[in-house]
């Protein structure tokens, strides 16, 4: 699942992406004394990410920037949406805070001081989160030269606010905004509920909120989006009942979206017809000429992607090997 196409990455990146509503989650789960010194009204989003390419289905992230007792500060918030913890994150996010620092000395060529990185990871899924926070778990050595090299090694630790920990109660009672509320909720609950909507019903003055702030009805139609591509298809009667009693607004933005994904569902499935038709047509070629086609071969045209496929295809008539044309 890449990046592009993850639910969790598009809900996290609108609802989350809004400084506001990022502040409302840095206010609540940042600790009291740095939140007193941090200037969060003038928080900033830095455009871009951080994450590895190849780590990008599993983790989404968004940089931030705001005043720190005057000086220039940096938030940095990561989601990880896998239900298996990622061992190595302690590791992971003291790369990302030297690439923030990298960034920064790019930019200002003549600091001998770094600024402040704060980072944080939002967790999400069935089972709590059990790997280190702190780098200086993950090196490999005896508690007791641990003890004696101590103050030699790394103890780079990050803050964790894990969802699985958080009930609905304590949920409530966050300082957050409605929109940013239902988004820990529903990474909580809607992946794969029979019962989302049924679940929701307590919630109902939650969503009427969402729906009635001032970008109401697209942060509303970020979450029924998510809901659509996460939940159960079960739940989907439930869920209109829900809607329906929001008011015709909401019913209005809930039928939009559905049709939107049902559009995008025909959609895809006419680019994935296209795109076999040019693995088959390609498969034949390869076969007129260089006779059958080791298995290897086969899984890597059909792996292909569509430039991948035009490229090949243009190189039948001039290549003398399978090699040169693969290359």
């Amino acid at each position: 699942m890449s990046s592009s196409s993850s639910p969790h990455d598009a809900v996290f990146r609108r609802i989350l992406g809004a400084p506001s509503n990022a502040a409302s989650q840095l206010r609540a789960t940042l600790p009291s004394a740095l939140v007193e010194r941090l200037d969060l009204d003038r928080l900033v989003l830095v455009p871009g990410s951080l994450v590895d390419a190849t780590l990008r289905w599993r983790h989404t992230d968004l940089l931030f920037t705001a005043p720190l007792d005057g000086r220039e500060a940096f938030i940095y918030v990561l989601i990880e949406h896998q239900s298996s913890n990622d061992p190595l994150m302690a590791f992971r996010m003291l790369r990302y805070v030297v690439r923030v620092w990298d960034r920064y000395l790019a930019d200002h060529p003549g600091a001998v001081r770094l600024p402040v990185v704060v980072p944080l990871v939002v967790h999400h899924n069935e089972h709590a989160w059990t790997a280190p926070v702190q780098v200086l778990d993950l090196v490999d050595l005896d508690p007791e030269l641990t003890d004696a090299w101590g103050e030699h090694l790394p103890r780079f630790q990050f803050l964790l606010d894990d969802l699985v920990r958080v009930d609905e109660r304590v949920l409530r009672e966050r300082p957050l905004t409605h929109s940013v509320r239902l988004t820990l909720l529903l990474l909580k609950i809607a992946p794969g509920n029979p019962r989302l909507g049924l679940d929701l019903w307590p919630w109902v003055d939650e969503l009427r909120a969402v729906l009635e702030g001032p970008d109401g009805r697209e942060e509303f139609a970020a979450l029924l989006r998510y809901i659509e591509l996460v939940g159960e298809a079960d739940a989907r009667d439930q869920l209109h009942d829900l809607i329906v009693a929001l008011g015709p607004e909401a019913e209005e933005t809930y039928m939009t979206i559905a049709e939107m994904l049902r559009a995008e569902g025909r959609q895809e499935g006419r680019q994935e017809g296209r795109q076999e038709g040019r693995v088959e047509t390609l498969v034949q070629q390869l076969t007129l000429k260089f006779g059958p086609l080791p298995e290897a071969v086969l899984t890597t045209v059909r792996n292909a992607s569509a430039d991948q496929l035009q490229t090949w295809t243009a190189r039948v008539l001039t290549a003398d090997t399978l090699d040169q044309l693969l290359r």
